[in-house]
């Protein structure tokens, strides 16, 4: 088989998988330069050789250098700051792999907290056994002096920041009420916040839940609340454990926020 020693411009810009423009640009900026000129028409001419550049270029762009970087390095590249060069930019790519897979987790979480309810009857309160779930669970919520739940809010962000830096914080933030709160009817703020999130720290038990919609905006659940506790008693049931209040639908999908659809979870057993 023959090989061609020699290129003009068109035929190595399809050749190195590039354009006869940006070969221009690049011997303008001192990149590559032609092997010679044809005698007759005073063509630029490449050689096979003269890929290895190309594939250098691209590589570097690939990684994310602008022209005028991989001008100097070109320059004064050698294989110790090629190496360098590459150790850094395989570790810019591993954060981008990290950023987007806890983007992707973080999508795929509220996916599936709104078809958690799509088809819901909004209006029944029922018994479901929950399997274990993953969450990111606060401390407990200080309400002392003049502390509010907004002040408690700001604090649980503090906190997750403090334990997880690393944590993306655009979780839906939900509340928790111990069980001796749920039954002495105080559902006002919750004790604790916590994120909803399959591998957080923390768990939300397996176990008998009640479970009861209701539409409205923040922390309109105390109606919820009474129609749950006399339900529970109603059939056979007591509270045995903490209860989670949730907004599956809130700001990220619904525009009025006197609309929002709440979920309460209360552990329960059989008396």
């Amino acid at each position: 088989m023959k090989t061609k020693h020699k290129f003009n411009i068109t035929e190595f810009a399809d050749f190195a998988r590039t354009t006869r423009n940006a070969l221009l640009h690049y011997e303008n900026l001192g990149l590559i330069t032609p092997v010679s000129r044809n005698e007759g028409n005073n063509y630029r001419q490449y050689t096979y050789s003269q890929l290895a550049i190309i594939n250098l270029i691209h590589t570097c762009q690939f990684l994310g250098m602008s022209l005028l970087e991989i001008q100097d390095l070109v320059k004064q590249r050698t294989p110790a700051i090629i190496d360098k060069l590459l150790e850094r930019q395989i570790n810019n790519i591993d954060r981008s792999i990290t950023d987007w897979s806890q983007s992707r987790k973080l999508l795929c979480i509220l996916r599936e907290t709104i078809r958690s309810v799509r088809d819901v009857d909004e209006s029944a309160i029922s018994i479901l056994w929950m399997p274990k779930q993953g969450i990111t669970l606060g401390d407990q919520n200080d309400y002392s002096g003049e502390r509010d739940d907004y002040d408690a809010l700001d604090s649980f962000y503090q906190t997750i920041r403090r334990k997880y830096p690393k944590m993306d914080m655009n979780y839906s933030v939900w509340g928790m009420f111990s069980e001796e709160r749920v039954k002495g009817g105080d559902w006002r703020w919750p004790d604790r916040y916590y994120f909803n999130d399959p591998d957080g720290p923390d768990e939300k038990a397996a176990s008998l839940y009640a479970v009861g919609y209701k539409r409205g905006g923040y922390g309109q659940s105390a109606e919820l609340y009474e129609q749950m506790l006399e339900y529970i008693d109603g059939n056979g049931f007591v509270i045995c454990g903490p209860a989670y209040e949730e907004y599956p639908l809130n700001e990220i999908c619904i525009a009025d926020d006197k609309n929002y659809l709440m979920r309460v979870l209360i552990t329960i057993r059989q008396r």
